[in-house]
C-alpha cells in the first residue's frame, strides 16, 4: 500500500508499465488509519480498478492525504507486509457496488490465474489476463444504465504518456 501514489494533473493515477485500468468509480466514500502524520482519514473521491491494483483518489486533500494505492497481488519475493497495519473501508453510497464487484473478483481470479501460469510455464501475456474481466462482463451481465461507473473499453488518455516501470516510488 502506498499514500499519495503519483496523479496525472487530471487526477487520475500514473500507470505502471503493462497497468490497464479497468473502471473508475465516483462518489466512494473511503476511509483508512494510520496514515503518517495524520492518522485516520475519511474522505470522498474516485476509486480506480486496474489489473495491478486499487487507487483511491480524494476530491479534496485532507492534510497531507490525496490518494491511496492498493496492490492486488503481493509479490512472492517481497518480505515486507503490504497491507501491513492499515485497515481500510470503500463504501458506494451512491451505488455502483454491482458493477465493481462482479469485475472486482473476476479481476482477481484473472490476475492469480496469470501468476500461476508464470511461475508454472512460459508467461501468458498479461494484457489478455487484465482484459478478460470487463470483455466477460460485456458479454454476459447487465450493466444498470443508471450506474455511473465508468468502464475503460479503451485505455483513457492522459496529457502525458508518462509510465512507471514498477511499483517502488523513485524518491
Amino acid at each position: 500500500m502506498a499514500v499519495n501514489p503519483q496523479l496525472f494533473p487530471n487526477g487520475m493515477p500514473v500507470p505502471f508499465l503493462n497497468e490497464l485500468f479497468v473502471l473508475a468509480r465516483d462518489g466512494v466514500d473511503f476511509e483508512v488509519d494510520k496514515i503518517p502524520g495524520v492518522g485516520a482519514v475519511k474522505a470522498k473521491g474516485t476509486l480506480y480498478l486496474s489489473n495491478i491494483r486499487m487507487v483511491f483518489v480524494s476530491i479534496k486533500p485532507v492534510e497531507n492525504f490525496i490518494a491511496f494505492d492498493m496492490p492486488l497481488v503481493i509479490p512472492e519475493n517481497e518480505n515486507r507486509a503490504l497491507y501491513s497495519t492499515h485497515s481500510f473501508k470503500i463504501l458506494f453510497k451512491e451505488g455502483g457496488c454491482g458493477t465493481f464487484i462482479p469485475l472486482f473478483f473476476n479481476l482477481i481470479a484473472s490476475v492469480r490465474r496469470y501468476h500461476q501460469q508464470s511461475r508454472e510455464e512460459a508467461r501468458v501475456d498479461p494484457l489478455q489476463a487484465a482484459q478478460t474481466p470487463v470483455d466477460e462482463m460485456m458479454r454476459h451481465a447487465y450493466v444498470d444504465p443508471n450506474d455511473p461507473t465508468r468502464i475503460f473499453l479503451q485505455q483513457p488518455s492522459t496529457e502525458s504518456q508518462l509510465r512507471r516501470r514498477t511499483y517502488q516510488s523513485t524518491s
